[in-house]
């Protein structure tokens, strides 16, 4: 059995959007592995002392029980152009801490920072986040995503972003993307001029 992850936001000795990992994480040992009793993070994750200054990620490798938690120091990367890749057999539905396939996808970017990846013609995420599109009015994410992160959840439930169809040939009808993950909010995010997806 594969083992998954889950990746949370510590920036200054604080966990972020924990309900939304401790969800998707519940779920997923449920899904996956069958598992129903309960593990509860906020329990089980302790942060080192030299952890509680500075942005850290915290990963919670797992399969049917916690089989590591580390902390590792996390600096933002840039991105400024995404490249579209066609990949009609990708499956991520879960969080897997084996990312081969994605990496393979991710090794095709060429001059890019990124990859868009569609599925059947429908975009779904990048390589490590979802992606978002504003309109001039509202940001928009995909109906079609690999997997649900969770901060695109929290931003939906928050009424921050809105959910749609968007196809490949959508993309040029919007002025920007965005890419969310657990570590970038709307604030902290990459954001990507139209023209820059190709």
């Amino acid at each position: 059995m594969c083992q998954l992850l889950e990746t949370i936001k510590c920036k200054d000795g604080q966990l972020f959007n924990l309900q939304f990992h401790q969800k998707r994480f519940n779920l997923a040992r449920k899904n996956y592995s069958g598992i129903n009793d309960v593990i509860n993070l906020a329990q089980m994750i302790k942060i080192p002392a030299e952890c509680k200054s500075g942005l850290y990620r915290c990963r919670v490798v797992y399969d049917e029980t916690i089989k590591k938690i580390e902390f590792l120091h996390h600096r933002y990367r840039q991105v400024k152009s995404l490249k579209l890749i066609e990949d009609n057999q990708i499956n991520y539905r879960y969080k897997f801490a084996d990312r081969q396939y994605l990496e393979k996808l991710y090794a095709q970017r060429g001059e890019c920072d990124d990859i868009l990846i569609i599925k059947n013609g429908f975009v779904t995420d990048s390589f490590t986040a979802n992606v978002i599109f504003f309109d001039g009015y509202r940001w928009w994410t995909p109906d079609t995503p690999l997997l649900s992160g969770t901060q695109r959840a929290r931003l939906l439930e928050e009424g921050k972003i809105f959910v749609c169809r968007i196809t490949s040939a959508d993309i040029s009808k919007y002025q920007k993307a965005g890419l969310i993950n657990a570590m970038q909010d709307l604030q902290e995010m990459p954001v990507i001029e139209i023209t820059n997806i190709k």
